[in-house]
């Protein structure tokens, strides 16, 4: 019987490593956001910082560690047997459910996740023995589950939420009254005290309370425990003479010595917090068989009552835990697109929103307008100018040769960030409270960019959206952890075997999901969201719109293409598939018109004239993707209704107009992509000749209802495919002529 188990330390062990990797690219968000959004530090400098946080960080978990073993369930209650298949269940189900949010590039709780894992799969099992055990009926359950403890981590996890929001958004609102944007203009002893205030924060709780999750705090405690407010004074003091001055004597800015420091601590809390989530349950494991082996006692029969004490941790596992971690930071793909979804929903101004607008934040914003008017009409006018001047923004005015890339948030809001969220995520480590770090650092990061007024009436709709569902993910996160641990436990339990096969899942799905991360990652590189500080010449508007166009009619000829071949064999399932890929060329379209505003006010003097050219070429774009929509559309309404075929002759008109289209399109897509423009009056001849013959097609249908058609349903939708097609051609045409047109007079501003 021994054999299956090493073999399972074995797995889990493998387990732990892969978890720490799809952990830390989740969590990597919590501690980076904040420096890399405000550009306060080289992304190089940041990232050896947080480097050197997470590795002592990870020596501060130890004390973390007995949540993994007793925090959720009663091990007492438990046979050796049942904690291994729990914690293999649970281990399984983590890796599995990261990897699916970090894919996605959104924001997970890894504490939520392992919380609601062991959760599930003690549920579980236990069960299981209640239903075998005939002296128990079902409310014995709560003998089996730690509930107490249980139920304070989940409420303090939810607590967590509004208290970081909450905190975040004062914090913050008080510190711009009193820095503003100007904040480099500020006198000396604002800086200074800020500074002592800020770095007081983080040392007190970050190197004091972070030392009680140690195995040497006894010794120093009554020391500590004694002198709180004298440690905290001398603190304040000494750390705001350093401040005045650096900034006084050596010219520098707190703000970002401040981040610095901030980046480190919180780094060093999240690793202090968050490593139990991902080795607690291999390292329990491992503490189980250790105290089972010794036993000499059957598996089945022994029951788990020493995971209750105090184990000592192996700090060398520690340190391994988190050389992993930070190797994981320097390499990790999938970290850079969670970190992407936190600045992009906190940054300071407008661009690109990832998330679409529902109509719960709606209701949200609307409500926030609302309770706004509200409290304006009682402030005072002088006080409102006095505030509204505090948040006033600065202009920046380049030189029409430079380019800079503005910061998502300045260092006043990223300051604030790091130091409140450490401050929180310490105390809760402190209290041996397996804290998310990501609800708080994500929350504090909401809070004090609703504070900053980053949400304005342009964005506020889309942030807040992105908001509710990154919170929604997190409540799925509960439910799905709960149920797939619980699932997983269950069929462990039916028979061991069901341990390798559910590894080669794991695997597979992990390959799976990297891949698809991979070529996701490719795809969005190639789309370029125009922003205020780039600089296009006419050059610029020849190259963007020539590689859209090229995009579009490459994309269009397949779509079509495919559109008639599912049609002629009435393939349901192709169709429907076919329809989303058109979805997506809409969808695309839009998000470049959206980014007009952005295109034309980067425009060069000497190029403001084609950004009436560059605005005709995307209306037409957009003309010929939604003529191709419809044609999609119309065809998969068609065929899901279960209506005739189309007869033979009508294929036949349709496969010969799209070998044209093919040909002409495969041309256009040759011509922009070459840049050969000289051609394009050759395209247009044959474009005209197609559309004489669709419009012979549509004569020969008319003739056809005169004689042998007999289904009306099939005569709708082949006028629809032909005078969409027609649309589609006129589209490209326009285009065509356009593009010529400019062409030609770009030439003869070059001579």
């Amino acid at each position: 019987m021994e054999d299956p188990y090493v073999l399972m330390l074995i797995a889990l062990a493998v387990l732990a490593v892969v978890d720490l990797v799809v952990g830390v690219s989740n969590d990597a968000v919590n501690f980076l956001n904040s420096a890399i959004g405000s550009k306060a530090i080289p992304v190089k400098n940041i990232m050896i910082i947080a480097s050197v946080g997470v590795f002592l960080g990870a020596i501060t978990s130890s004390g973390m560690m007995e949540v993994a073993r007793k925090g959720i369930f009663n091990p007492d209650m438990f046979v050796f047997q049942d904690v291994m298949l729990i914690f293999m269940a649970v281990m399984i189900t983590d890796i599995l459910l990261l990897d699916v949010f970090n894919s996605l590039g959104m924001p997970t709780s890894t504490t939520v996740s392992i919380v609601f894992e062991l959760l599930g799969a003690a549920f579980v099992i236990a069960l299981i023995k209640i239903t075998q055990n005939d002296t128990e009926n079902l409310s014995a359950i709560w003998n089996y589950i730690n509930y107490n403890t249980a139920t304070e981590i989940i409420l303090g996890i939810l607590l967590s939420v509004a208290v970081a929001f909450t905190v975040g958004a004062i914090v913050q609102y008080f510190s711009r009254l009193i820095y503003s944007f100007n904040f480099e203009n500020r006198p000396a002893y604002i800086h200074s005290l800020f500074g002592g205030f800020a770095i007081t924060a983080i040392t007190y709780f970050i190197i004091i309370k972070g030392l009680q999750g140690t195995e040497f705090y006894g010794s120093i405690k009554y020391i500590l425990d004694d002198n709180n407010a004298l440690i905290l004074g001398v603190n304040f003091v000494f750390w705001t003479a350093f401040s005045h001055v650096f900034v006084k004597i050596l010219k520098k800015n707190i703000l970002v010595l401040i981040i610095g420091v901030g980046t480190f601590s919180l780094a060093m809390a999240f690793a202090g917090n968050d490593l139990v989530n991902f080795i607690g349950v291999p390292i329990a494991a491992l503490n189980s068989y250790e105290v089972w082996h010794s036993s000499g006692v059957d598996p089945t029969l022994f029951y788990m009552d020493s995971l209750a004490k105090k184990v000592p941790s192996n700090v060398w596992l520690l340190l391994l835990a988190g050389a992993i971690m930070v190797i994981t930071l320097w390499t990790s793909s999938k970290a850079k697109s969670v970190i992407e979804t936190g600045i992009n929903l906190s940054r300071q101004g407008e661009g690109h929103e990832k998330f679409k607008p529902n109509n719960l934040s709606r209701i949200v914003v609307r409500f926030s307008m609302f309770i706004n008017s509200g409290i304006n009409y009682v402030i005072p006018t002088k006080t409102q100018e006095f505030i509204n001047s505090k948040f006033e923004k600065p202009v920046i005015k380049l030189p029409k040769d430079k380019t800079y890339e503005m910061p998502a948030f300045d260092l006043v809001r990223a300051a604030v960030n790091l130091v409140m969220a450490s401050a929180l995520i310490s105390i809760a480590t402190s209290m041996k409270l397996p804290l998310s770090t990501t609800y708080v650092t994500f929350m504090v990061a909401m809070g004090s960019s609703l504070a900053d007024r980053a949400w304005g009436r342009e964005s506020a709709v889309y942030r807040v959206a992105g908001v509710l569902n990154v919170i929604g993910g997190w409540f799925l996160t509960a439910i799905i952890a709960f149920v797939a641990a619980g699932i997983v436990a269950y069929f462990i339990n039916l028979h061991m075997a069901f341990i390798p096969i559910l590894l080669l899942v794991v695997g597979f799905l992990i390959t799976k999901n990297s891949i698809a991360h991979r070529k996701k990652a490719k795809e969005i590189q190639r789309k370029t969201y125009i922003e205020r500080s780039e600089l296009i010449t006419i050059n610029g508007v020849i190259e963007e719109s020539s590689d859209h166009i090229a995009e579009v009619a490459t994309r269009i000829n397949k779509l079509y293409t495919n559109v008639v071949d599912d049609l002629a064999n009435h393939d349901l399932k192709k169709l429907k598939k076919t329809d989303k890929f058109v979805s997506k060329l809409n969808d695309e379209i839009d998000e470049l018109k959206d980014n007009v505003f952005y295109f034309i006010k980067s425009l060069d003097e000497t190029s403001v004239q084609a950004s009436k050219f560059y605005i005709m070429v995307l209306g037409y774009l957009q003309d010929a993707a939604q003529s191709i929509s419809y044609i999609s559309r119309a065809s998969f309404k068609h065929v899901n209704n279960n209506h005739k075929n189309l007869k033979k002759g009508q294929i036949k008109d349709l496969k010969e107009i799209n070998i044209q289209l093919t040909t002409i399109l495969g041309k256009v897509s040759a011509v922009f992509k070459n840049r050969d423009f000289d051609n394009l009056n050759d395209i247009i001849k044959e474009k005209n000749q197609l559309l004489i013959d669709v419009s012979e097609s549509v004569e020969k249908q008319v003739a056809r209802i005169r004689t042998d058609e007999t289904s009306p349903k099939n005569t709708t939708l082949y006028f629809s495919v032909l005078l969409e097609t027609k649309d589609l051609i006129k589209a490209l045409m326009s285009l065509l002529e356009t593009y010529e047109e400019f062409h030609l007079s770009t030439k003869k501003i070059k001579k």
